[in-house]
């Protein structure tokens, strides 16, 4: 599978947020303007690129006075879609799915977990934060009710790929894959990959490397 060039880079993607999050920062201390030296110096990141990212973004900063920070928090956020509500189905409720189905801030980012699904039969007719959890044999006719069409990846490395390969059979254009697995999907299926063990392996051997330097 060859992988899909797309408009904006996934790197560029990737740091929006953070100038978002410090955008909203500087808009509650009364700030009007904010340049991409201060964005650049505030996260660590070089204001060429700052630069060069928010030339994706439809918005213009002035000469020696900056962007206007409503304006760059209020583009941004539409840009990243957080100001539209994104319906999304979760499979696996485990100790990881339950807890995504508890976490309420996802809201305020734009997607909601509108179902939950699992193979343990127990679980069908229960509910986790007011949501409902059915049995996996229930997703296609709700996925055809509701026209719901993100999912949420969070069941055992092993069954990764089978279900994947049936969300997408039952109409799920997007997959946000919290397995260490990395699944192979057809190239019209948008999939994004936070596996916290690959970020747990990254952040123990830098501190094992700094250790050693020491």
């Amino acid at each position: 599978m060859s992988e899909k060039e797309y408009k904006v880079p996934e790197p560029t993607l990737r740091r929006l947020p953070w100038y978002l999050a410090y955008a909203q920062l500087v808009q509650k201390s009364g700030e009007l303007y904010l340049s991409s030296t201060q964005i650049a110096a505030n996260i660590a990141v070089d204001a060429s690129k700052v630069a060069k990212d928010l030339s994706y973004v439809n918005i213009s900063g002035r000469t020696r006075v900056g962007y206007d920070v409503n304006e760059l928090v209020k583009v941004l956020e539409e840009f990243l879609g957080f100001t539209k509500s994104h319906k999304a189905f979760l499979f696996g409720v485990g100790s990881l799915g339950g807890a995504l189905m508890h976490d309420i801030g996802l809201k305020h980012f734009g997607l909601e977990i509108v179902a939950g699904f699992d193979v343990k039969y127990e679980l069908a007719g229960t509910s986790i934060n007011r949501i409902p959890i059915h049995h996996v044999d229930s997703f296609e006719e709700l996925q055809k009710k509701t026209g719901v069409n993100i999912g949420i990846l969070t069941v055992p490395i092993d069954k990764a790929q089978e279900v994947a390969e049936m969300m997408i059979a039952g109409g799920i254009q997007a997959i946000w894959n919290f397995t260490p697995f990395r699944i192979r999907v057809p190239e019209n299926i948008v999939v994004q990959n936070t596996s916290i063990y690959a970020h747990l392996a990254v952040m123990f051997n830098r501190l094992n490397e700094l250790n050693q330097s020491k």
